[in-house]
């Protein structure tokens, strides 16, 4: 047990400290930009493309930077600017999507290409279904009325958009805390899913599907891993098996198309239900997305004739 402890330790303060170098620096060019009215130049030059799925023109900023970062600096973004846009579930959810779908793309989008996957085809292809996804659920809920509810989350302090630096250094560092709190708490669903067999459970269950979707059979293990476990996990292990082995152009594209669109299940899921989004929008709804947008895919690449160039 004390050596579990340790280990828990060790990966949680290893994990942190590596997050902090991404949130806390986003979170001081946020706060400097407030201060100086480039938060609000930036946002205007977005608005119009968030206006079309329901979402305040500040948002688009922290998409941006979801993009280049990750999702941990789109939420060093969304810790700096929500307490301003008082978003709604319904926001935060569609939000969530938009940077669920598409987010570290420098990075991630490199190791599809080492994969053997076109980068424009791939980069496009999340892009495109992600702000598709988006504009669906913010049209549901809209013309519904759900989820109209505003966000307020009791770990998220107010005072981050305070003129006062004190201030601010406070809220910042209790931020910080509570996302601490939640890597713990992420890392032990992790490793008790892990240790009652309930993930390799959802591996086994999962490659009938890839399977049934068009699939390569040799490369459905591993797409389910990278769908559970993250894009660089799965597309480190397709790396290494194209070395042994040469797949089919197709085979590769649609492997890599489903883990860009849809990867890290479980710890993405949960960081983005941290910050209020709804499980069935940014879980049920994007998987089933993805396993729709997959299985066209699938089909038009079985159409007789040239295939289309799938690498770049």
């Amino acid at each position: 047990m004390p050596s579990y402890v340790r280990s828990l330790a060790h990966r949680c303060l290893a994990t942190f400290f590596l997050l902090v170098k991404v949130m806390l620096p986003v979170m001081l060019l946020v706060r400097l930009g407030d201060l100086y009215g480039l938060t609000d130049l930036l946002a205007r030059g977005l608005a119009p493309v968030m206006g079309l799925v329901d979402l305040p023109a500040e948002a688009g900023l922290i998409w941006a930077i979801t993009l280049l970062t990750g999702l941990y600096g789109g939420v060093g973004a969304f810790v700096s600017l929500q307490p301003e846009m008082q978003l709604t579930v319904a926001q935060v959810s569609v939000l969530s999507s938009l940077m669920l779908f598409a987010h570290a793309l420098p990075v991630e989008q490199a190791i599809v290409r080492r994969a053997g996957a076109s980068l424009l085809a791939t980069t496009a292809l999340r892009l495109g279904v992600g702000f598709a996804y988006a504009a669906i659920a913010a049209w549901i809920c809209r013309t519904t009325g759900v989820l109209s509810e505003v966000v307020v989350l009791e770990w998220m302090p107010s005072d981050v958009t305070t003129s006062d630096w004190g201030s601010w250094m406070r809220a910042t560092a209790q931020s910080l805390v509570s996302m601490l709190a939640i890597i713990v708490a992420l890392f032990l669903l992790l490793d008790i899913l892990k240790a009652i067999k309930v993930i390799g459970w959802l591996t086994r269950a999962l490659n009938p599907g890839l399977r049934l979707l068009g699939l390569n059979p040799d490369l459905a293990p591993l797409t389910t891993i990278g769908l559970l476990l993250g894009l660089s996990y799965g597309g480190g292990l397709i790396i290494q098996e194209t070395m042994v082995r040469r797949y089919d152009r197709r085979d590769l594209f649609l492997a890599l198309s489903c883990l860009s669109l849809c990867h890290s299940v479980i710890e993405d899921t949960a960081v983005m239900l941290a910050v209020g989004a709804d499980v069935w929008i940014i879980l049920v709804g994007r998987i089933a997305a993805t396993v729709l947008v997959i299985a066209v895919l699938a089909r038009l690449l079985h159409r007789p004739g040239p295939r289309p160039a799938l690498e770049t």
